[in-house]
């Protein structure tokens, strides 16, 4: 039971160094990613053992991408690259495909940033897109890794009218690159 456990909190561990590394910093595995956020696969491996900290083999990597619970990545066909879906801090063009989004997607947040989003609206700011989610719970769950949740509703209707542009990842994640504070209201949580 304990190898299982400690088996688990590895891969944990890997997939965030691995979100890392594929998503903000490619260089602390000593990797380049390509201008669609795409890394070799044998050089994403060979860079993380380097590091000395993590063990990573393909039947791991495989098993991280395979059991990630938010599906943050993908391989290509062949499964010689791998890239993250989405969620990056360096610009890279992960091709998202241009999709009209529902009347209203929601944004979770932690209550501390409340009034800074009530004045300036929603902004990317150390990511290439604002993050916005198709469902309540979601967003709830994104809010509460930021302290006591707040949950915003986005006007996406009155956005696409107004010329706004939204992606939806591979991974089923809403993107667009900000949102003005008029296209939002807080959601009173009962």
């Amino acid at each position: 039971m304990e190898m299982i456990h400690t088996m688990a909190v590895d891969l944990v561990k890997t997939g965030k160094f691995l979100s890392l590394i594929l998503r903000h910093h490619p260089e602390a595995a000593g990797i380049s990613l390509d201008e669609h956020g795409w890394a070799e696969v044998d050089a994403l491996i060979g860079g993380v053992n380097r590091t000395g900290n993590y063990h990573l083999d393909r039947e791991t990597l495989e098993e991280i991408v395979r059991s990630n619970n938010k599906q943050r990545y993908s391989f290509n066909a062949d499964h010689s690259l791998i890239r993250a879906n989405q969620g990056h801090s360096i610009p890279v063009d992960v091709e998202l495909e241009q999709k009209a989004p529902p009347d209203v997607l929601y944004h979770g947040t932690g209550e501390k940033f409340a009034s800074s989003i009530d004045r300036e609206g929603l902004i990317p700011k150390s990511r290439l897109y604002v993050h916005l989610s198709s469902d309540v719970e979601t967003a709830v769950k994104v809010g509460s890794r930021h302290g006591r949740p707040v949950v915003y509703e986005v006007d996406c209707a009155k956005m696409a009218a107004d010329g706004y542009v939204f992606y939806l990842s591979v991974n089923k994640v809403w993107l667009t690159k900000r949102v003005p504070a008029a296209y939002l209201r807080k959601r009173e949580e009962k």
